[in-house]
């Protein structure tokens, strides 16, 4: 497994990241323990997760249960910020909400620290001052040892930078947000501004909620059990006709050189320099092994420019 440095901080992750948010949820802890034990064997150490996934604490419960000993060999990230109850009272960035957040994760997943602390969501409602005077507070307790955000809108991870170098603070070194070979929109400019400011990008969505795994066809009865089978919304959004034209290209492109559309969609992830960790869900051991091999093929760079030509 190949390891890149977390933007331009000296935390050194794997490639390939395992997203646990199919944990205490969508599959069970027994389910969960398989793919956590082929990750780790397979050289996966960012395991990716939030308070809010498995409803709301279910999955930080389920990696506090199955990693153990192993805990201190992997890099763990998760996230807050989003809503932790009904009532909205539970979310945002305030220094009040954040240190019960890190309090809470730290208790479910049985740890003392947390790698990498991210912000899921912009808070309007809280200067990002507060938001990194607090953040940094918990890095000099010991609790966190870097930051990130995720889902900012480019001129918010740019003021956020601004800020913390007016501040003197930690600043976040990383944005998780959705990118793939059907979701280009952050090269306008949020890549640009990770860019610029050191910070590593970690896409999520990699194969585009599954249209680039190549189980769904058009015009086909929708496959049993699949993301988009259960989330008609979604799939609105992801199966227009413009990606299914994409990715049957893309599809063309990966089989006349004997490789898959999901070799084709982490590669391509893989090739390009901002890129510090891709995060795919699994809910089998065998989805962690094609995901880490599918990492592996190094595109030409007549290969990156013929897929321009297919995707932009």
């Amino acid at each position: 497994m190949l390891t890149r440095n977390l933007g331009r901080s000296g935390l050194r992750v794997s490639l390939v990241g395992l997203g646990c948010n199919n944990f205490g949820g969508r599959i069970d802890n027994e389910s969960a323990r398989k793919v956590v034990d082929a990750a780790i064997e397979h050289g996966i150490t960012l395991f990716d997760t939030a308070d809010i996934y498995g409803n709301r604490g279910g999955s930080e419960t389920a990696l506090g249960e199955l990693l153990g000993a192993r805990r201190k060999d992997i890099v763990l990230a998760t996230k807050f910020g989003m809503d932790m109850n009904d009532a909205g009272t539970m979310k945002g960035g305030s220094r009040h909400y954040i240190m019960n957040a890190v309090e809470a994760s730290l208790k479910r997943l049985k740890t003392d620290w947390i790698d990498l602390y991210q912000m899921h969501r912009f808070d309007p409602l809280t200067p990002i001052e507060e938001t990194l005077r607090t953040l940094e507070d918990l890095i000099h307790q010991g609790k966190v040892r870097y930051i990130g955000c995720s889902n900012f809108a480019p001129w918010q991870v740019a003021d956020a930078a601004w800020t913390a170098r007016h501040l003197g603070v930690t600043e976040f070194a990383s944005a998780q947000d959705e990118y793939s070979l059907l979701k280009r929109g952050a090269e306008n400019y949020l890549i640009p501004a990770a860019e610029r400011y050191g910070m590593g990008l970690l896409p999520y969505f990699p194969l585009a909620n599954g249209l680039l795994t190549g189980k769904y066809k058009r015009n086909a009865p929708m496959p049993e059990g699949a993301r988009m089978t259960r989330e008609a919304q979604r799939a609105s959004e992801v199966l227009t006709d413009a990606n299914w034209e994409k990715t049957e290209k893309l599809a063309v492109f990966a089989e006349a050189r004997g490789k898959t559309l999901v070799e084709l969609a982490f590669s391509w992830l893989a090739a390009q320099p901002v890129i510090s960790s891709v995060i795919a869900g699994a809910t089998r051991p065998e989805q962690v092994a094609a995901n880490v091999k599918a990492a592996e093929w190094a595109l030409t760079p007549e290969d990156l420019a013929e897929i321009d030509t297919i995707t932009k």
